[in-house]
C-alpha cells in the first residue's frame, strides 16, 4: 500500500464531501502535499492543506484543518493520532501495529524491499559522462558517473526498463585536434603523459585525422573504459558518433528538418529555426564549409534513440558547461515531434562543477594532465566506495567540494565509513547471536518493541520506499546518501540504548528481527549507490 497516496485520496475525498455538504464553498482543491516533519515530535506526516484552503476561503487555517480532521475518519490500524497544530498543519502519527506490519514486509521482501512499479516497464535511457575521447576522465566529467549510475539504479528499482549509455564523440574537430596534439605540431591542443605515449606509438604516421581516430579509440579503451570499470559503472551501450555520420543518420535528420520548414540558409550555412521554439537564437546545423555541427549530430542521435530504439524517455546527464546547448537540442526535439502529452521526452540534468580540496586548499594540478584533476588521480588515493558516496552527497545544481582529507578518514567523520560501519556492526551482532539473517522473514514477539528508539528505527526503515518513489520522480539522487546516513544514525541510537543480545529470549528474537530489517534496508541503499556492503570492518 502506498500510504501517502492513500492519505491524499482520503483527504481529497473529505474536502469534496465538505463542499457537497456546503461546509466549504466550491473551489478547485489545491494539490495536497504530504510533508515529512523535520521534528519527529510533530508526527510521521504533515499536511499544509488547511492553510492553503484558508487562503482561498479567507478563513482561519487552524479551524479549517480541524474541520478536515473531524470529518476524515482515520484508520486506527494505521494512525494513533491526527491533530491540527498552529498555524494550520495536520500532523499524522503512525501506530505501532502498522510499523510492525510493515517490518514484516521488509523481512519477506529483503533485497526487493523498495521495488515499485511506478515506471510500469517504460523504456528509459540514461546517458551520462559521455566525455570526448581526447584524454582521461576529469573529476568534472566523472561526477556524472556515480550520479547517472545511481539514477539508473533508482529508476530500475522503480519499475522502469533502463539502459545506461555512453555517447562516444569520436568524429569531427576534436578528433582532428587530438591528432595534431599527438603529432605535437603547431595546431596541438592537448598535453599530458598520455599524449607523449601516443606520440611514440604513431611517430611513423602523418595524417592528423587518422592519428586522431586511432588515438581516440586507444584513449577510450585504455583510459576511459578502465576508469568507468574502476568506478563500478557497467554501461549497456557505448554508441559511436562516427556511426551516426557514416550511416547517413545525421544527413537524413538535417534533410527531414529542411523538408518540414524548420531551417533556412544564411551566409552559406543551414540554420535551425530554434528561436521559434523558445531558444534565444537560431542555431547552425551545417556550416558554410558543409561540415555538420555538434547539434546536427545530437539531434540525429536522439532521433535514433526514440525512433530506432523505442525509448519512452531519455535522460541526459551533462556538465554545467553545456548549459548553452540545452535550448537548441530541446527545440530540435519539439520539431522532430518527440513529445508525450505536450511534454518533451528528453530531460537534461546539469551537474555543477567539482573542486578537489586537500589540506583546506584546492588541488589544481593533475599528475597525468598537468591541468585538470583526473578521476584516476582520485582512484589512486581513495577507494571507489568513498568516491561514489562523496560525489552523490550534493544536489546536481550545487558546486561540489571534494575533501580528500575527510574522504581518507577511517572514523565516523567520514560519512561512507559511518554508513558501512553501521551495516557491518549489525552483521557482527547477528553473528554473535547465532542469527543467520537470510533465515529471518518475520519479527517474533513484535509487541515487545515499544521503546521510542525501536519505533524510530522502524520509521526510518519505512522511508526507503518513499525515497525511491520521490527520487524516481524528481531525480534528486543526493537524497539516497542522506537517507543512508539518517538510517545509520537511527540504528546507532537504537543500539546505544536497546541491547540486542539480552537474556530475555523473546525480546532478543524481536530485536534480532528488527536488526535484520535495518541491515536489509541499509544494504539496499548502499547497493543502489553502487557501494559495497561489508560484513566486517
Amino acid at each position: 500500500m502506498n500510504l501517502r497516496k492513500k492519505i491524499k485520496e482520503d483527504v481529497r475525498a473529505t474536502i469534496i464531501k465538505l463542499q457537497e455538504d456546503e461546509v466549504f464553498s466550491a473551489f478547485d482543491i489545491p494539490d495536497i502535499q504530504i510533508l515529512k516533519p523535520k521534528n519527529d515530535s510533530n508526527g510521521d506526516y504533515s499536511l499544509s492543506i488547511g492553510m492553503e484552503i484558508a487562503k482561498i476561503l479567507k478563513g482561519n487555517p487552524l479551524e479549517i484543518a480541524q474541520i478536515i480532521i473531524d470529518n476524515l475518519g482515520f484508520d486506527q490500524d494505521i494512525f494513533s493520532k491526527i491533530e491540527a497544530v498552529s498555524p494550520g498543519f495536520i500532523n499524522l502519527y503512525l501506530v505501532q501495529g502498522y510499523l510492525i506490519s510493515r517490518m514484516q514486509s521488509v523481512l519477506q521482501n529483503k533485497e526487493s524491499f523498495g521495488c515499485q512499479n511506478i515506471g510500469q516497464g517504460m523504456k528509459v535511457q540514461v546517458e551520462f559522462v559521455s566525455a570526448n575521447p581526447t584524454g582521461p576522465l576529469t573529476v568534472g566529467n566523472g561526477r556524472g558517473g556515480p550520479f547517472g549510475d545511481t539514477l539508473s539504479n533508482v529508476l530500475n528499482t522503480a519499475g522502469y526498463e533502463v539502459e545506461k549509455a555512453y555517447y562516444i564523440n569520436d568524429y569531427g574537430k576534436q578528433v582532428l585536434s587530438l591528432g595534431h596534439s599527438v603529432l605535437k605540431d603547431e595546431e596541438a591542443k592537448y598535453t599530458g603523459d598520455y599524449i607523449d605515449d601516443l606520440h611514440n606509438r604513431f611517430k611513423d604516421m602523418t595524417d592528423p585525422y587518422l592519428i586522431g581516430k586511432a588515438s581516440a579509440q586507444i584513449i577510450l579503451e585504455e583510459c576511459i573504459r578502465k576508469t568507468t570499470d574502476n568506478l563500478n559503472i557497467n554501461y549497456n551501450e557505448w554508441f559511436s558518433e562516427t556511426f551516426l555520420h557514416e550511416s547517413g543518420l545525421v544527413s537524413q535528420t538535417v534533410e527531414y528538418l529542411q523538408s518540414h520548414g524548420f531551417t533556412y540558409e544564411k551566409d552559406g550555412a543551414i540554420w535551425l529555426r530554434s528561436s521559434d521554439y523558445g531558444d534565444e537564437r537560431d542555431r547552425v546545423l551545417v556550416r558554410s564549409d558543409k561540415t555538420m555541427t555538434y547539434l546536427a549530430g545530437d539531434l540525429a542521435y536522439h532521433r535514433h534513440k526514440f525512433e530506432s530504439k523505442g525509448f519512452d524517455k531519455v535522460i541526459n546527464v551533462w556538465g554545467a558547461d553545456h548549459f548553452g546547448d540545452v535550448p537548441g537540442i530541446m527545440a530540435g526535439m519539439e520539431m522532430l515531434g518527440f513529445k508525450d502529452n505536450e511534454r518533451i521526452k528528453l530531460e537534461i540534468i546539469l551537474l555543477q562543477f567539482v573542486t578537489v580540496m586537500k589540506d583546506g586548499k584546492p588541488v589544481k594540478m593533475s599528475k597525468r594532465l598537468g591541468t585538470a584533476i583526473t578521476m584516476d588521480d582520485l582512484l589512486d588515493e581513495l577507494p571507489t566506495d568513498v568516491i561514489r558516496f562523496f560525489f552523490l552527497q550534493k544536489s546536481a545544481n550545487t558546486h561540489l567540494n571534494f575533501d580528500i582529507n575527510l574522504a581518507k578518514e577511517q572514523s565516523d567523520k567520514n560519512p561512507v565509513f559511518y554508513v558501512q560501519y553501521a551495516h557491518a556492526r549489525i552483521c557482527s551482532i547477528l553473528a554473535s547471536g547465532g542469527v543467520d539473517w537470510k533465515d529471518i522473514d518475520n519479527i517474533q514477539n513484535p509487541s515487545l518493541l515499544t521503546d521510542e528508539r525501536e519505533l524510530n528505527l522502524m520509521r526510518k526503515i519505512l522511508r526507503w520506499e518513499e525515497i525511491i518513489e520521490d527520487t524516481a520522480i524528481d531525480y534528486q539522487v543526493h537524497r539516497i546518501p542522506q537517507y543512508s546516513l539518517e538510517l545509520a544514525s537511527a540504528f546507532h541510537q537504537f543500539y546505544s540504548g536497546c541491547h540486542c543480545l539480552v537474556d530475555d529470549s523473546a525480546l532478543r528474537e524481536a530485536r534480532s528481527g528488527l536488526l535484520v530489517a535495518a541491515k536489509t534496508t541499509l544494504a539496499n541503499s548502499l547497493r543502489i549507490m553502487g557501494i559495497s556492503t561489508p560484513e566486517k570492518m
